[in-house]
């Protein structure tokens, strides 16, 4: 009888070492297939615009040490004869393994799927970034929520009670957190319905910025003076606010004030004069102009165009250009601009005065 053949914990000593060379060659030989695979997929990725190869080599690339150590082991389990424990614990190991990298795959594919989308929508719409952001959150949620209870599962926990026990749980939870759970369900209002997305100019009250992120709890705008500025989704949902992103046209209204000793004739004129010099402006579309009132101490003139374009620099160059063309116009025309003024007119002083 030779020495390989000696039988030890129930099975001969040939088999153990063929156990071992199985872990041992499992082992290498993945861990060297992964490492050539996700090189060559890579290279051949750069080549084309298909992106499934990429994909697969982000999935292998997220495989775990730790799950190939336990595959590894559990091939080497299936060659020798083990008590019924021992084998039920190196099978219930590598099925927790398995889920796990599954977890881990999982995830992976959800944020190549979103980054990809990402990057062909951002350009054409950047609510994708704040949307995508979101939904990936939650579907890597899933993800993780699937492969626990199926874990739990595999360990011999009535799932169904847990569910039914966490359902009740959860409750007193959601009272006990429920500001929380409000901005939370804000977040996803607000990136559903989409009142503004990240990038656009926004009024909130006395406050006001470009958005950089919308988190689950808090929305975050960088101030026209530099500073972030942090909302509660919660209470950013209840404001009213006023999104200059979206804006598509500008609507302007100015008075001018002359004074009270311009001849009728030549006051009739103003609001043609004013005319032509808005229209002779860029993206700029006329409305009216009239003679509105008798001020305290003025004829006014109300004036209201609209500029074609959002920008707010172009609109202050636009009405720049209008003030010093009405300031030529009407110093050409003798028409003198009406400041505040109060005239005192004494009748019948006593005569002690004019003595």
């Amino acid at each position: 009888m030779s020495v390989l053949s000696t039988v030890y914990w129930e099975n001969p000593i040939w088999r153990w070492l063929l156990a071992i060379g199985v872990i041992v060659l499992v082992y290498f030989v993945s861990r060297i297939l992964m490492r050539v695979l996700i090189r060559r997929l890579r290279r051949y990725a750069a080549t084309t615009a298909t992106r499934f190869d990429d994909l697969v080599a982000d999935l292998l690339s997220k495989t775990k040490l730790l799950f190939v150590i336990i595959l590894a082991l559990f091939s080497g389990s299936l060659i020798v004869a083990l008590p019924d424990i021992a084998d039920r614990i190196f099978r219930i190991t590598f099925v927790l393994a398995l889920l796990l990298q599954a977890g881990y795959w999982g995830s992976a594919f959800v944020t190549f799927w979103i980054n990809r989308y990402v990057d062909r929508r951002l350009e054409e719409d950047p609510a994708a970034a704040t949307s995508m952001a979101a939904l990936a959150f939650i579907a890597k949620l899933v993800v993780w929520c699937v492969v626990g209870l199926l874990a739990l599962e595999n360990l011999g926990i009535d799932v169904t009670t847990l569910i039914a026990g966490l359902g009740i749980g959860g409750i007193a939870v959601a009272l006990a957190v429920q500001n929380i759970l409000g901005d939370l369900f804000a977040s996803l209002s607000i990136i559903i319905d989409k009142p503004f997305v990240i990038g656009d100019f926004i009024i909130v009250g006395e406050q006001m910025g470009s958005v950089e992120r919308i988190g689950l709890k808090t929305t975050r705008v960088r101030s026209l003076s530099g500073e972030q500025i942090i909302f509660s989704n919660g209470d950013l949902l209840g404001s009213r606010v006023r999104n200059y992103k979206r804006m598509y046209e500008r609507r302007i209204v100015f008075g001018l004030g002359v004074t009270y000793d311009t001849p009728p004739d030549v006051l009739e004129t103003l609001p043609g004069t004013v005319r032509d010099i808005i229209e002779a402006q860029d993206h700029t579309r006329f409305d009216r102009c009239h003679f509105k009132s008798f001020g305290s101490y003025a004829l006014e003139l109300e004036t209201v165009y609209y500029m074609l374009i959002p920008d707010y620099t172009a609109y202050m160059d636009t009405q720049q250009a209008i003030n010093l063309s009405i300031l030529r116009a009407f110093a050409e025309a003798g028409v003198e601009f009406a400041y505040p003024t109060q005239t005192l007119f004494v009748d019948g002083l006593p005569s002690s005065v004019n003595e």
